[in-house]
C-alpha cells in the first residue's frame, strides 16, 4: 500500500502532492489495478491534514479514471499508467541509485540532488539529447 508524504516546502498543494504520488506509483508499477488506497481516515491520521484535502485528491484521481470509490469498502485502483520502457530499464535505475548515493556522499541533501537532476534534464533537453 502506498504511504503518502507531504513536503510543506515544495510549493505544491497537499491534495496535488497526493495525486502526484499516486500517479507516480502507478507509472512505476508500484500500484496496480485492484490495489486499495489508504482510507481517508488513515491518510488524515498519518499526515494530520483535512479530510477534504484527501477527498479532493481521490476525486481527481477518480475523474481521471485511475481509481474508483466503493462506498463502505474503500478506494481502489482501476487504471494504469505503467510505462513498459521504465520497467525495462532496471539497469538505469540501479545507476541512478548509485549516483544518488554518490551525491549524498558528497554532502548534497535531497533538495539539492533534485535540483541538480532537474537541471541536468533541462540541459539535455536544450542540447537536444532528450
Amino acid at each position: 500500500m502506498i504511504q503518502f508524504q507531504l513536503d510543506s516546502r515544495s510549493g505544491v498543494s497537499p491534495y496535488m502532492q497526493l495525486v502526484q504520488q499516486v500517479r507516480h506509483a502507478l507509472r512505476l508499477g508500484l500500484l496496480r489495478e485492484g490495489d486499495q488506497l489508504p482510507t481517508v481516515k488513515e491518510v488524515v491520521a498519518g499526515l494530520a491534514i483535512n479530510p477534504n484535502t484527501v477527498l479532493k485528491a481521490y476525486r481527481e484521481l477518480e475523474h481521471a479514471g485511475l481509481v474508483a470509490a466503493r462506498p463502505g469498502v474503500g478506494t481502489f485502483v482501476t487504471g494504469s499508467l505503467v510505462d513498459p520502457a521504465i520497467a525495462a530499464h532496471a539497469p538505469l535505475r540501479r545507476e541512478l541509485r548509485g549516483w544518488i548515493v554518490k551525491a549524498r556522499g558528497a554532502g548534497l541533501d535531497e533538495e539539492s540532488i533534485e535540483a541538480l537532476f532537474r537541471d541536468a534534464v533541462r540541459s539535455a533537453r536544450v542540447e537536444g539529447v532528450a
